[in-house]
């Protein structure tokens, strides 16, 4: 999170252990794993199975029993009762001039300044790490769609002091969507849900490395690679932006044309297919690109024990 949003970040009273709020409570979970960099996918209030995923692996990376729930021994490994599963977050005038809704045409977009965000509410859910439909559950008296500088609105804590661990390599298992950071001493460090191509012929095997780490990139629109878009005869450079088509953050990998990057569409991360790269949320692969550096081997997995449990 950039360094000017820490003054807008009010800290909200501990919600305690058994507190009633079953919301607040899923919320916690999730939140506390994102901050561990375990990520248990967008934050939706739901522990369905990438939480428990994002569960296990922690589970392992702290020594304790891998059973994918949430226990007593994970909750206080996770450091959930020392702080408040949400926090407000002030709307800046800053935030209000990343507002600029891309245009729907591969021609409109390349002529545009810079691919913003399609709202408020759009950059307040990225803030938070969460859907808008989270945002708008944790904020009923709120019209998301009349946000302005100067409002409050509660959002997932997910803020914590960098923890970037090296990756000695990155495993990317194809079935389970899901890339693990390896260190030296071969312990899962990090966990990060992906979407991978959709063409199952497009999906790499073997291994790679990673080749160039470049945020805030531009992206160059080649007709080629996008079959379903129309009446586009030559290739555009698109400008960079939190909705330009691979996010905030590339990651070039020795495949040629592949890469992990971010998306325009964080709630559809794991759930469509991509062209052949590995998206992730903004928010994961900035954090990812931490743990990277020019030469990190990765390796593909095409069928592991992840997407079994």
């Amino acid at each position: 999170m950039p360094q000017n949003l820490f003054l807008i970040l009010l800290i909200l009273p501990t919600v305690p252990a058994g507190a009633s709020n079953p919301l607040h409570e899923a919320v916690a979970v999730q939140a506390a794993l994102d901050r561990a960099g375990f990520s248990p996918g967008i934050i939706d209030g739901k522990l369905g199975p990438k939480t428990a995923q994002a569960i296990e692996a922690f589970q392992v990376y702290r020594g304790l029993p891998p059973t994918g729930r949430f226990d007593a021994a994970t909750r206080q490994a996770l450091e959930i009762d020392s702080r408040s599963p949400l926090i407000t977050y002030r709307i800046t005038d800053a935030d209000v001039r990343m507002v600029a809704p891309p245009p729907k045409k591969w021609q409109d977009k390349a002529r545009a300044s810079r691919l913003g965000y399609e709202s408020l509410a759009d950059l307040v859910a990225e803030r938070g790490h969460c859907t808008q439909g989270l945002l708008a559950r944790l904020n009923p008296k709120l019209d998301l769609r009349r946000l302005r500088a100067g409002d409050e609105v509660l959002i997932p804590s997910t803020w914590s002091p960098d923890r970037a661990p090296q990756a000695a390599r990155l495993d990317i298992h194809l079935d389970a969507k899901v890339i693990e950071v390896v260190d030296k001493s071969s312990r899962v460090v990090a966990l990060f849900h992906c979407s991978i191509a959709k063409d199952k012929e497009k999906r790499p095997s073997g291994s790679a490395r990673v080749t160039s780490v470049s945020r805030n990139p531009e992206y160059l629109f080649d007709p080629k690679m996008w079959p379903e878009v129309k009446g586009v005869d030559r290739k555009l450079r698109i400008p960079p932006g939190p909705r330009n088509p691979v996010g905030l953050c590339w990651i070039g990998l020795s495949l040629p044309g592949y890469g992990i990057h971010g998306t325009p569409n964080p709630e559809l991360i794991g759930k469509t297919g991509s062209h052949g790269c590995f998206r992730l949320t903004n928010w994961d692969a900035l954090r990812l690109a931490r743990m990277v550096r020019v030469g990190t081997p990765i390796r593909f997995v095409e069928r592991s024990e992840l997407a079994r449990r």
